[in-house]
This record gives structure tokens, sequence and C-alpha cells, in this order.
């Protein structure tokens, strides 16, 4: 019975961030839209390959049906993000999106930045930024500018 009560949706709601308001309800709001609709840009290439979008130039070695998770995550992350729902799932499988993508490109070697912006390569700032913006709404929520306020704030 007492896995019963955990499962419960208020009990489970009662540990998400509560919703920030005023001003950092509209800075919250800005960043999840801006980064939401970046991460949808970024996955949508990713779509029209979604089992070997990280085999170009050569073979990743990553399963197709892992690139396809990594795609869809990306992808629908940011369709979440975005609009505020379900932000706090959606910013866990980012989480974990971008701390794979950052573990992949530190195991490549890839520096933490390009010598200059038109250099050729890659390096790996933007997973790490990624990275810490998904942490950012993991501990703090969408605010009350959301779906989710909508949906669950009341």
């Amino acid at each position: 019975m007492e896995i019963v009560k955990m499962l419960d949706l208020n009990t489970i709601i009662s540990f998400l961030p509560e919703f920030h308001t005023g001003a950092e309800a509209i800075g919250i709001a800005i960043l999840r839209i801006i980064w939401g609709t970046t991460l949808i840009f970024y996955g949508l290439p990713m779509l029209k390959r979604p089992f070997t979008w990280m085999d170009m130039p050569k073979p990743s070695g990553i399963p197709g049906f892992l690139q396809l998770i990594g795609a869809l995550t990306i992808f629908g992350g940011g369709i979440t993000i975005a609009l505020g729902f379900l932000t706090f799932l959606a910013s866990l499988a980012l989480t974990g999106a971008m701390g794979l993508a950052l573990i992949l490109n530190l195991l490549k070697g890839v520096p933490f930045m390009k010598e200059r912006p038109d250099a050729p390569g890659t390096s790996y700032e933007a997973s790490l930024v990624y990275l810490a913006i998904a942490l950012m709404f993991v501990f703090v929520g969408p605010g009350v500018f959301s779906l989710d306020y909508l949906l669950f704030g009341h």
C-alpha cells in the first residue's frame, strides 16, 4: 500500500520545484522558449536520418535505435520545453542526452572551444551549456508562464 501512495500524482507533484512568479518567471519563460526552439531546429535534421544521423562522415558505432531515441529526445524535448509541458521529465531526458553528448565529445578528445568561431571542426562547449540549461530546468522548473502551471499549478 505504501508503494501506491508513493505513485499518487499529488505525492509526485510535491517533489517538483515551486512555480516561480514575477520577473523570475519572465526570465525562465524567455530561456525556455529560446532553448526549446533551438532544440527543435537542432533535432529536426536528425529526424530526417533518425537511425544514422551520428554516422557522418564515418560510422559512429552507436546503434541506430539509440540514435533514434536521441533524435526524438532532442526534437520532442525542444517542443515540450518551449511549451513548458512536462518540463521536469523533458529536462531529465535532455540532461541524459546532453550528458551523453558531452561524454562522447570528451572521449573523442574534442576541445572545449575552437580557436576561432569559423575554424573547422567541433567543440564541446555547446553540449556543456545545454547540459547546464537542462539541469537548471530540473531544479528550477518552468515558471508560471507554462502549460505545467496551467495543468498542475493550482
